[in-house]
């Protein structure tokens, strides 16, 4: 997701320094070249050399340490980041960089890049309330910085309020539109997962194996190429993606009501979601003890959420996913033109490695005109990114 991105991370004098070394592997992992500022303060509580080892670069503590034989550090930084994250940015970094001091390396180079700049606060909860602190927030905020956090809670100081810097992942999650094309910006996007359950009686029910990380994955990556995201959920055990507003449902018919009501404001949905096709006709009020459960049980089917929605969508998009098992291709063909969508992404989850709960998945577009885009083996985390573009460039003459 940053493959190929500079990224400065500058570490300053706070507890929280420490937390800025799992940042560094996250944003390392993510495929980012990652250069790491840390002014003194921050050497008494994290080593340079612990930054050196992860990221593979030298550490940068002095302004005019010569970087090559020409280059002086504060400017060389600046001009090549793609991005500058701040983690932990104490009160006294944020006051410098409100009213233009630049009387150190992090605080120079801050001063010079024109790349984006994210900061994650990090303080005592009395600080980051200070009146001098949010007129410097609210500045920044003005010329165009981002934040994230901080959080609630107990800080190093035990005082329990705002003031703990934000976890390495969800500055992550923060950081990443800020450095990728934002090909969904302005659209308001919905997206089903995970499996449903339909009742037998309030212990058992019947349900099929998705784990909803696909769609999870979808979720993510639509908020982070800039879409307002929905995501109705099937029971699953997944977090909530960062900076999407999720819906939770059991059943079918749940699901369909949750779409409706979603879908009314949104310019596409991709059902990902594995609904039951069928639900007991006459679930039991209490639990039936297994010798009354009979040699049967009573089904009927469920709505079809899907083709519901599709038949009512105006000029709105509408995609369907088919996991399928054996001759994928024409099954999903037979589905699109059945529900009468737009594009149906299909998947084979006969094979172990990309099928329901795996961590990877391999796809297959295929849109209503005929045209087909495979897209490889990847993790469903990448893979999600894949799709939308695919998505985007397949359907950007029918986009609302």
């Amino acid at each position: 997701m940053l493959m190929g991105k500079r990224v400065v991370l500058g570490v300053t004098g706070g507890i929280a320094a420490y937390k800025a070394v799992e940042l560094l592997r996250h944003l390392t992992k993510a495929g980012a070249e990652v250069d790491v500022i840390m002014t003194r303060n921050a050497t008494e509580f994290v080593g340079p050399l612990t930054f050196q080892t992860l990221s593979g670069r030298p550490v940068h503590v002095e302004t005019f340490r010569l970087l090559e034989t020409s280059d002086i550090s504060h400017t060389s930084l600046a001009e090549r980041a793609d991005l500058v994250i701040v983690a932990p940015a104490t009160a006294n970094l944020i006051g410098k960089c409100a009213h233009g001091i630049a009387d150190d390396l992090l605080t120079t180079t801050l001063l010079a890049t024109t790349a984006p700049v994210l900061l994650a606060p990090a303080m005592n909860p009395h600080m980051w309330t200070h009146r001098a602190v949010v007129a410097n927030m609210a500045l920044l905020h003005e010329r165009g910085a981002h934040s994230v956090g901080p959080e609630a809670g107990e800080v190093a100081c035990k005082d329990v309020g705002y003031g703990r810097m934000s976890e390495p992942a969800d500055i992550l999650e923060a950081a990443l539109p800020l450095v990728t094309t934002p090909l969904l910006a302005g659209k308001r996007v919905l997206v089903t997962a995970g499996p449903t359950r339909e009742p037998i009686d309030p212990v058992r029910f019947l349900s099929n194996r998705s784990s909803g990380k696909m769609g999870y994955a979808l979720a993510r990556a639509a908020r982070i190429l800039g879409a307002d995201v929905t995501l109705i959920s099937g029971p699953t055990s997944l977090p909530r993606p960062a900076g999407v507003w999720r819906v939770h449902v059991e059943s079918a018919a749940a699901m369909l009501d949750a779409v409706r009501a979603a879908f009314a404001s949104a310019d596409l949905l991709v059902m990902a979601a594995a609904v039951a096709d069928f639900r007991p006709a006459q679930p039991a009020e209490t639990k039936a003890p297994k010798d009354q459960l009979g040699d049967t049980i009573a089904l009927e089917l469920n709505p079809d959420i899907l083709a519901t929605i599709a038949a009512g969508r105006g000029d709105r998009l509408v995609v369907g996913f088919a996991a399928e098992t054996g001759d994928a291709d024409a099954k999903a063909q037979t589905k699109m033109k059945r529900k009468g969508v737009d594009a149906i992404i299909a998947n084979d989850v006969a094979d172990a490695g990309i099928g329901f709960d795996a961590n990877d998945n391999e796809v297959r577009v295929l849109f209503a005109d005929g045209r087909i885009v495979e897209l490889p083996r990847q993790s469903k985390e990448r893979l999600a990114f894949a799709i939308w573009e695919t998505l985007v460039n397949g359907l950007g003459g029918k986009r609302p």
